[in-house]
């Protein structure tokens, strides 16, 4: 009985060993694919490395409203709405809601004792972010009109704003911009290793994302508060509410042609996790609605990569030169593309593929053939360290048989952990990059904390990976993330 499942299996691994061809063609091709959608990447970090794009400073001031969901953040929105008092820009312009979003505490209270109008949306079967935005602007659109502001900010109540941040908005706003986001600093940065971690991801988003994108005209992502956006994007509500609506926003909105732009004076603050069990829950709601997003606007980004705006009504009596509507067709094209080049799971698409092709169907091919690999033998940093200490790349060869198929299967895994070892090595020396470029904005600290800081940063991206494993096979809901930090913006321009 033994040995006739012993025989079941070996020809069962010999038969897919057949399949491994066709298989790794196809992941090729596949591959290839994902591959044009990166190409322009390096480009991009480079431009925002030394450019980005700047706004005249006007008097012309703008009506908005400022949007803050809450939910049972009595802790800290005092503060946020302290630091919006505080704004340089005319108060009669401004006008602050609150939704204290199923709440057991008092937010409510302190909101409106701070000046805010508040809301109260008590519904626990709409628990996300997303919907308290969409009942806040039911209310609004009720009590106010949507068209009575010009523009809507969003801001998490965890928040700080320097006290220039609107008027810095309002510079790109009255340059026509219909969607801008702004610089994302941390009033916690170095409470410990893991603040850091989220802190320098905002930074580098600043650096390799929103620069180059914005002196390009492009579309750059919005990330979940610290942006601005006209009245005509909500004109018929709020409809994002999955567990990302930044993302579903920002998809949305490339699609119907619009430009998203960055201003890097404007800089405001934001509390990062502090626990390992808190940011990696954070990390797979985050990798769920990514996915979502992904699955719900990535068909008509690429529709309009094809065939142009696919939602834009031309206006016949809006006499436009021939050339400008060519401009305005290849921008429109060349946002969507980069737009859904950010959603497309990249990362996760090509694990999948290296454990069914390299470690399966590989595997399972070596059981004819044996097995054989060279460790060691690369150009890469590790493999120039290990030839330095042992004088020679280590050559290993397995006869065929199920030895190979297994030693195979260790070797990729072994491969794939060196690949990452690499990769992480070159997050490092661009934290060190970061920690010189923002000088002047990152919190002063001492050395020996940002050379801890800075080799324990790549975890960020590790995160990101398993997460996105987990996400693709679980239940995601939303979830609360706490904020308890004291911190004011008089804390922050004090240097405390």
């Amino acid at each position: 009985m033994i040995l006739n499942i012993g025989s079941i299996v070996t020809a069962i691994v010999d038969r897919l060993g057949d399949w491994y061809i066709p298989v790794k063609n196809i992941f090729g091709w596949i591959v290839l694919f994902l591959s044009l959608f990166n190409v322009h990447r390096v480009a991009f970090m480079i431009i925002g490395f030394f450019f980005t794009r700047k706004f005249p400073h006007v008097k012309n001031y703008h009506k908005y409203a400022i949007l803050i969901p809450a939910r049972n953040e009595s802790p800290v929105i005092a503060n946020l709405l302290n630091s919006i008092a505080k704004q340089d820009y005319p108060k009669e312009y401004l006008t602050v809601f609150v939704v204290a979003d199923n709440c057991t505490d008092n937010t409510a209270e302190i909101a409106r004792e701070n000046g805010a109008i508040c809301y109260e949306h008590q519904n626990p079967d709409e628990r996300t972010k997303g919907y308290a935005l969409k009942y806040l602007f039911e209310q609004i659109d009720k009590d106010y009109g949507i068209e009575s502001f010009e523009g809507y900010f969003i801001f998490d109540a965890d928040n700080l704003l320097n006290r220039d941040y609107i008027s810095r908005m309002n510079d790109a706003f009255d340059a026509g911009e219909k969607i801008i986001t702004s610089y994302r600093n941390s009033k916690n940065f170095d409470e410990n290793w893991m603040s850091a971690s989220y802190a320098l991801h905002w930074i580098r988003s600043s650096r390799t994302r929103h620069r180059a994108r914005s002196v390009l005209r492009l579309a750059t992502n919005l990330q979940g508060t610290g942006f601005l956006f006209a009245n005509e994007l909500v004109k018929n509500g709020w409809k994002y509410v999955s567990l990302t609506e930044d993302r579903a926003f920002t998809a949305d909105a490339v699609a119907h042609g619009y430009a998203i732009s960055y201003n890097d004076e404007a800089v405001f603050y934001d509390e990062q996790p502090t626990s390992l069990k808190i940011a990696f829950r954070q990390r797979i709601r985050w990798s769920k609605g990514h996915l979502q997003a992904f699955v719900e606007t990535g068909w008509y980004l690429l529709l309009n990569i094809i065939v142009g705006n696919i939602y834009r009504k031309r206006d016949e009596t809006k006499k436009e030169p021939l050339w400008k509507r060519i401009v305005e067709g290849i921008r429109h094209r060349f946002a969507a593309y980069d737009t859904l080049s950010q959603l497309i799971p990249g990362a996760l698409i090509r694990a999948i593929g290296f454990f069914i092709v390299t470690v399966f169907f590989l595997s399972c091919h070596c059981y004819k053939v044996g097995a054989a690999a060279e460790l060691f033998g690369g150009r890469d940093f590790v493999s120039i360290v290990v030839r330095f200490f042992t004088g020679d790349k280590m050559h290993v060869t397995i006869s065929p048989g199920m030895r190979a198929v297994l030693g195979n299967a260790g070797l990729a895994l072994f491969a794939f952990w060196l690949t990452r070892v690499q990769i992480e090595l070159g997050n490092v020396f661009l934290g060190i990059y970061l920690f010189f470029t923002d000088r002047k904005r990152i919190k002063k600290m001492p050395l020996g904390k940002k050379i801890w800081f800075t080799l324990t940063w790549p975890s960020f991206d590790l995160f990101y990976r398993w997460s996105m494993y987990i996400a693709l096979f679980s239940k995601v809901t939303w979830k609360q993330i706490p904020h308890t930090s004291a911190i004011t913006i008089e804390d922050i321009e004090n240097g405390q």
